[in-house]
């Protein structure tokens, strides 16, 4: 594969090529169903910096990424989503910082096991800058289910959760920062919050080990801990050890000093198992989530009314709310989500069809000065055909 040495990211305007672009009228029409909606086809480059996928998912993914570097050194991989590359087009474009929706759909390409394609179709839809986020989540998950109509999949089951509802929680508890970026961090990649709450339920770690260290990462947030560490092994002229990148060695200090210098209550240990057991229908959540503020005096207040306002909004759209599952503890795996997640099932399919939600954290994690909402969702193409074969 020869890289590209010219900017990778293509005009926001570029539609996919029809080489790149499946032939079945059922998926065209699709697209066009968007357009309607308002929402412009686009085709972001598919060679991507590979930087902004392992700053957003962890180094961990680099084992699924298809790699190369160009003439300069800097390493590129072949595009894993279109998520990330529609956000950064945008933020390149013109449009950046007013409300844009686009749609696309094109190859991705990331190592999913042995007996998977490597490379593979994903449709889907993205909107920026919209303030009426309760009204924009509303209309994802109407578009979503739409979507699965219109390519004759029935008995889908709609599961959804909502990170806001976590962070009001911590908010609510006044952690520290660093604690608290430590139980997002594992509650969004979905890995080990039950075990987390296990060991913060100790008390706090005795140890001097790098003492000095942690003591300077506490207040710190990520970019300045990986600053320091870059700097620090710079001085000792060291070079990461075991495997682990410089992030990896600055992420497990930032954790030891999370739990050197604080432990969770056991008032706060319970009041979080407890959240993160709710699990039922909307209804049932959103009573079970106000018996929970009040017995344990916490204000998460904004947080539920938030969320009772998407579930009405939900229901114009002609969402059946009382048939779909909600839980405390959903996440989509990914760190930039910041409120409502949601995933479109099928019994005869172990994944998703089609999952999405609120990421309003991307761009600036991107690199925009300022913050603009975002929210969209990814379909599974390959997922859709195995459930129902392709449209045509």
């Amino acid at each position: 594969m020869t890289p590209r040495t010219t900017d990778q990211r293509t005009a926001i305007m570029t539609p996919d090529s029809p080489s790149s672009a499946p032939a079945a009228s059922g998926w065209a029409d699709l697209l066009a169903s968007f357009a309607r909606a308002g929402y412009r086809t686009v085709a972001p480059a598919i060679l991507q910096p590979v930087e902004p996928f392992l700053d957003l998912s962890g180094e961990d993914i680099r084992k699924s990424l298809y790699l190369t570097t160009d003439p300069s050194g800097t390493e590129l991989c072949l595009r894993p989503d279109l998520t990330i590359p529609v956000a950064r087009d945008y933020l390149a474009s013109e449009q950046a910082g007013e409300p844009a929706a686009f749609s696309y759909l094109g190859p991705v390409f990331r190592y999913r096991g042995d007996h998977q394609n490597a490379e593979f179709l994903q449709a889907g839809i993205e909107s920026f800058a919209r303030q009426d986020r309760p009204a924009a989540d509303a209309e994802m998950l109407a578009l979503a289910l739409d979507a699965v109509d219109r390519l004759g999949v029935r008995d889908v089951t709609i599961h959804t959760g909502d990170v806001a509802l976590f962070s009001a929680m911590l908010d609510a508890l006044h952690l520290s920062a660093p604690l608290r970026r430590r139980l997002i961090k594992d509650f969004n990649r979905r890995t080990a919050t039950p075990q987390d709450l296990d060991r913060l339920a100790a008390a706090p770690s005795n140890r001097d080990d790098y003492g000095g260290v942690l003591a300077a990462l506490a207040g710190a947030d990520r970019e300045a801990a990986l600053a320091l560490v870059r700097d620090l092994m710079s001085i000792a002229t060291t070079s990461p050890a075991g495997g682990r990148s410089t992030g990896e060695i600055a992420e497990r200090f930032l954790e030891q000093s999370m739990v050197k210098g604080a432990a969770l209550s056991p008032a706060a240990i319970t009041a979080l198992r407890r959240f993160l057991s709710i699990a039922g229908t909307p209804a049932d959540t959103s009573a079970q989530l106000r018996a929970l503020a009040s017995d344990c005096g916490l204000d998460i207040e904004a947080a539920i009314v938030l969320f009772e306002n998407r579930l009405a909004l939900m229901e114009k759209h002609g969402i059946n709310v009382a048939a779909s599952q909600f839980s405390t503890s959903f996440g989509r795996g990914l760190e930039y989500y910041t409120g409502f997640e949601f995933e479109l099932r099928h019994p005869g399919h172990a994944g998703p069809l089609i999952a999405g939600g609120r990421y309003d954290a991307l761009m600036t994690q991107l690199g925009s000065a300022k913050a603009i909402p975002a929210v969209g969702f990814s379909i599974w193409i390959d997922a859709l055909a195995a459930v129902k074969g392709s449209p045509s």
